[in-house]
């Protein structure tokens, strides 16, 4: 079994070693790990399996991880509604402004 040679007389009035430091930090990261495991843990345990979102419905799993389920298609007929929508709303607003253009050009003149 291997064991660490202590310090020498001369290193201990200059401190701590290197390698002790190292240790100290390497530990301190470890006891940190560990604490943030157990309150994960106790989160899940504390989890109730029959808890409902309606998020729950619109999502799937994907490699591990939650994603939105997304349904982008819009059938033809919709998509030519929106098209003249959007049409007659750029009509709308074109003669409108093409009114205010006349007032004011009756106010000046």
């Amino acid at each position: 079994q291997k064991k660490s040679r202590k310090q020498w007389y001369q290193r201990r009035v200059r401190g701590t070693s290197r390698k002790a430091q190292r240790y100290v930090i390497r530990a301190k990261d470890f006891n940190r790990k560990k604490s943030t495991l157990k309150k994960l843990r106790n989160i899940a345990e504390e989890k109730n399996p029959d808890e409902y979102y309606r998020g729950m419905i619109k999502t799937k799993l994907v490699h591990g991880k939650h994603e939105l389920a997304k349904d982008n298609s819009i059938s033809a007929d919709t998509l030519k509604l929106l098209k003249t929508q959007d049409a007659n709303y750029l009509n709308v607003k074109l003669q409108a402004e093409k009114r205010k253009i006349e007032k004011l050009r009756k106010c000046f003149t």
